[in-house]
């Protein structure tokens, strides 16, 4: 049967012949899962029709609203059978994130490639041992307030989108827009890119050793942005777990490398960790720029909150995989940069384009190439968790109107917002034709850290307008201030310490975005223009519209 009318075209499954009942009362049975909701209802009137195969043994069928109630309905079939199960769903990201897979999120997001590769900027500007290893812990510690206050917004807007959310509910829709026009064009798909990128140069390294040539870097790393994508694609319930499989590798690697270190230690190789605090630099200005080093390499602890509606029990999970994972991330951190200058001295590390190769080679000889093998596990699990959480924004922000409304939408069977992940991989694929995608990212880090500054000031804002709002966490006031500020001089830093034209080129991207903000989001002249591609997706990919549903 086809159901047309001027606004919606979808075919729905005829209703099987009489002489073969679709079900018995006991045995499996086929019902009709009706997916729709209002907002596409005011556009398109669409509804979507998926068959599904349950059990059940009552002999009176099941009816669910789209408030998620049961409700049963009694009423027979002309023969005598028991009538077709029909129940209404509302589709919704599932929550397919738990503690373990969140804490993975923020751990193989945060542990990228740097610790491996070039570790060496902090020990470059503070000048010493002692106080390198004072700032990568410090600069873990301040990463755990900014995880903290994070969680206490999480959980007072249990939103995905990440900061988005945040900012359009204290700030307002003009901020918000702007973060989500530099996120989503800019920072998400250029830190997809540039990892990677850094995945495929290792890659095509080990060409040599087959008497191969190796293939195009560009072509490489976007075999490997496709593969990711179709993995986000298939199953978010996948995408978790090969999140999971990755950490565990890269926190192998790096469990390797701390058991090495402690062995050298044991056995008396402390000679540059011995030297201290000897040759420490006296310029205040050299020691900010560690932490600015430092900070950035715990980029990543965010990330769990642009999954908030797909957490299992987000009021528990999120601060705790906050906490765990920036815990783990630290300490790690500090005894991996330990390890290495048990093998290495302060000078060869400095000297090192990959740190952890050449720590590879000098403990195992030929045996040390499984630390580029290491590198790739760690660059594909941390690509993962960037397009994971990346895409997250893009659906926020087209379920509020900010973009078009089909990237909001999700796939009516595997629950996957699949629009706004192929929209974030297409422009991670453009990323990496004609640009340097490292010179991008530097230009716009001032963007991303002034965003985080904004979300703490919506932790405050919304203090004020929402003090009696149920905050499953509320974080001492210091926490968060201390956090603010030194986001702050991240913003500036960077800028002061050398000006260049192509900051102020960023900044003018990110007011540009308002050219488009007014004409599209405020006064909504294209309205209708997008409603043919709408069509269009939903019935090419098969997704349906995804509005927010607080749970009860």
């Amino acid at each position: 049967m086809l159901l047309k009318n001027k606004l919606s075209t979808f075919v729905i499954p005829p209703a099987p012949p009489t002489h073969t009942p679709p079900h018995t009362a006991t045995t499996p049975q086929q019902y009709v899962s009706i997916l729709s909701c209002s907002d596409l209802s005011m556009k398109l009137g669409a509804i979507m029709c998926v068959c599904h195969e349950v059990d059940s043994t009552d002999s009176v069928p099941i009816k669910r609203n789209m408030g998620g109630d049961n409700v049963k309905s009694d009423t027979p079939t002309e023969d005598g059978a028991a009538p077709p199960v029909i129940v209404y769903e509302r589709v919704r990201l599932k929550r397919n994130v738990g503690l373990i897979s969140g804490t993975s999120m923020i751990v193989g997001t945060i542990i990228g490639s740097g610790i491996f590769i070039s570790p060496k900027g902090v020990l470059q500007e503070t000048g010493s041992v002692g106080l390198s290893l004072i700032v990568w812990a410090t600069a873990g510690i301040l990463s755990l307030f900014g995880s903290l206050a994070y969680a206490e917004i999480g959980t007072l807007i249990p939103k995905s989108g990440g900061e988005y959310p945040y900012l359009l509910e204290a700030l307002g829709p003009i901020v918000a827009y702007m973060y989500s026009w530099t996120k989503i064009i800019v920072l998400g798909p250029s830190m997809v890119a540039i990892i990677c990128l850094t995945f495929a140069e290792y890659l095509v390294t080990f060409f040599e050793y087959c008497g191969s040539p190796a293939p195009p870097l560009k072509l490489v790393t976007a075999v490997v942005i496709v593969a990711i994508c179709i993995i986000n694609c298939y199953d978010t319930g996948l995408a978790a777990r090969v999140q999971v499989v990755f950490t565990f590798a890269k926190l192998v690697a790096l469990g390797l490398i701390v058991v090495v270190g402690i062995m050298r230690m044991a056995q008396g190789h402390v000679k540059e960790l011995n030297t201290g605090f000897t040759g420490t630099t006296t310029s205040a200005s050299a020691i900010a720029l560690s932490f600015y080093d430092a900070l950035w390499a715990y980029d990543g602890w965010n990330n769990l909150n642009y999954l908030t509606e797909e957490l299992k029990k987000p009021n528990v999970n999120l601060p705790r995989a906050n906490i765990f994972g920036v815990l783990l991330v630290t300490v790690l951190y500090v005894l991996v940069n330990m390890s290495y200058l048990t093998v290495l001295s302060a000078s060869e590390l400095l000297e090192s384009d990959a740190v952890a190769v050449t720590w590879g080679e000098r403990m195992f000889g030929a045996a040390g190439i499984i630390m580029p093998i290491f590198v790739m596990l760690s660059t594909f699990g941390a690509a993962n968790g960037s397009l994971y959480a990346g895409g997250r924004t893009v659906y926020a922000a087209a379920r509020e109107g900010h973009l078009p409304e089909v990237l909001s939408y999700v796939h009516c069977k595997r629950y996957t917002p699949l629009p706004s992940i192929l929209f974030t991989t297409v422009l991670a694929l453009l990323m990496i034709i004609p640009l340097d995608v490292g010179a991008l990212i530097d230009f716009f880090s001032f963007a991303a850290w002034l965003f985080y500054a904004l979300t703490i000031v919506c932790l405050f804002v919304l203090r004020w307008t929402m003090k009696d709002a149920h905050r499953p966490i509320k974080v001492p006031i210091v926490l968060p201030i201390i956090f603010l500020l030194c986001s702050i001089y991240l913003v500036v830093a960077p800028i002061i310490e050398d000006p260049r034209l192509e900051f102020l080129y960023a900044f003018l991207f990110m007011v540009g975005g308002l050219v488009l903000y007014f004409p599209l989001v405020v006064f909504k002249w294209h309205k209708g223009c997008f409603d043919p591609v709408t069509l269009f997706c939903q019935l090419f990919m098969e997704v349906v519209p995804s509005p927010y549903v607080p749970d009860e």
